[in-house]
């Protein structure tokens, strides 16, 4: 799945993530980020190669085995940590906790989001940061539920059926890929399951856990007109103080 989701993913915005996350910091002194869902590394491997220490997270095996050997052909040294989220431990000393692409919304429900920003506020310094993107209400309703959609590369494809919830804000993936292995297409299948929420209730739930000067932004820009009803990519900053 981790090279896979490499090959379908090539065009994902990921200097775009890099260039909000360098935006949000400006002149901020920072040190050491912890990547949070880091999948295959292409942030955590960006991020490192501006200078930064990285501790790359994520609950997938394969995804931090790919992610390594990436690390290792570009040469750059990144602590990896098999851990989920919602059981995170031993993370300490962090300046900079980022959760991008989504992560987030793969924890659906309410009191393991209230536990994961609960253990990444106690990770951090004071004075750290915690930056994490989900999609949006509208992104969910509007783009995504009850669509199929397709990709056919040279050796590889793939057919993702998104398909509603009972809840607002809740979907089902039903994944399908076909990869040619010696001579031969093999097919493997995925289920996902992700929900996003009101800005509301992220916003509530990190002042619950101690997050102060909360604020949020859409569509990778710090501008207040890309913040509104039709928004498709919502992301929080919040502060220890």
């Amino acid at each position: 799945m981790a090279y896979v989701y490499d090959k379908f993913m090539a065009d994902a915005p990921y200097d775009e993530w890099v260039h909000f996350t360098q935006s949000i910091l400006g002149d901020r002194q920072i040190k050491r980020i912890a990547d949070l869902g880091c999948g295959t590394g292409e942030i955590s491997i960006r991020l490192r190669e501006l200078g930064f220490e990285i501790i790359g997270l994520d609950y997938s095996e394969d995804m931090l085995t790919y992610a390594a050997s990436k690390a290792n052909e570009k040469n750059v040294s990144i602590t990896w940590l098999h851990q989920d989220l919602t059981e995170m431990e031993g993370l300490e000393g962090i300046d900079l906790a980022i959760s991008y692409c989504d992560v987030i919304n793969y924890i659906t429900d309410k009191a393991q989001i209230k536990e994961v920003f609960r253990r990444t506020y106690n990770s951090l310094n004071q004075s750290g940061m915690f930056i994490f993107d989900v999609h949006s209400i509208f992104q969910v309703e509007q783009n995504y539920k009850n669509q199929t959609f397709a990709d056919v590369l040279e050796d590889m494809s793939y057919i993702w059926f998104c398909s509603e919830g009972e809840e607002t804000g809740e979907m089902f993936h039903d994944l399908t890929f076909f990869v040619l292995d010696n001579g031969k297409y093999v097919r493997f299948d995925e289920y996902h399951h992700e929900r996003t929420y009101p800005i509301s209730f992220y916003k509530k739930t990190l002042k619950e856990v101690g997050f102060t000067n909360i604020k949020v932004y859409a569509d990778f820009s710090l501008e207040p007109e890309h913040l509104h009803d039709q928004s498709e990519r919502i992301f929080f900053v919040a502060e220890k103080t």
